[in-house]
């Protein structure tokens, strides 16, 4: 069997699981962090849990080029009105800078992207921008190639103004059941937990456990 050299040349790729769940307080963001180039895994430990501001953060999947470069001008932006106002940008208002560039390049760019974030006039956010340009606001909402394998546990387990606590432990194994079917999906589980506080970052391992060490070796 001969093997090509194909994925040399392959761009690179988010293909992956993102999510994002608001709770009664603020919002949790999850990802995986598996990046792909073709089928070689390019990236184990990819961060795909992009800050904008300190209380904004976009979930991204797609093009690894492509999202990279939307979040970065969309963070200069939102900086630069916040230094020149002295007031924190709303979530609204990073969704639709996002929801802006995805819709009139469409044509262009392979990026679909959640927005997540807590502000003083609507608390917690959760803004989905799929492939195409569309926003739409959602309590709950998935994405990425993994996202196919796991509508169905989303439908059946989620609740509507969770606890903190609970909405990261259903965020962990909603990750993990699509790293576990999908091959572009892998690596790690990163979630971010933001509220008026700011975020508070986990990380939980592909173990039984959630961490870096197997239990009794």
């Amino acid at each position: 069997m001969v093997f090509g050299n194909d994925w040399m040349d392959a761009a690179h790729s988010t293909g992956t699981t993102i999510m994002a769940v608001e709770f009664d307080g603020g919002v949790v963001i999850g990802a995986d962090s598996r990046t792909s180039t073709g089928v070689y895994v390019a990236n184990r430990v990819t961060d795909k849990l992009t800050r904008i501001t300190d209380k904004i953060y976009c979930c991204r999947s797609g093009s690894a080029a492509d999202t990279q470069a939307i979040a970065d001008i969309v963070a200069y932006s939102l900086n630069y009105h916040e230094n020149q106002t002295g007031e924190e940008p709303l979530v609204a208002e990073a969704a639709s800078e996002f929801r802006n560039y995805c819709y009139n390049y469409r044509d262009s760019l392979v990026a679909g992207i959640i927005v997540a974030g807590w502000d003083k006039k609507k608390g917690g956010q959760v803004y989905s921008i799929p492939l195409g340009g569309m926003l739409k606001r959602e309590a709950c909402t998935i994405g990425g190639s993994g996202s196919s394998y796991i509508y169905g546990f989303v439908r059946e387990f989620f609740k509507p103004n969770m606890k903190k606590d609970d909405c990261v432990e259903f965020v962990k194994k909603a990750v993990r059941h699509a790293m576990y079917h999908d091959g572009s999906s892998g690596g790690v589980v990163r979630i971010g937990i933001i509220t008026e506080d700011g975020i508070e970052r986990k990380l939980f391992f592909n173990t039984e456990s959630g961490e870096a060490v197997v239990a009794g070796q």
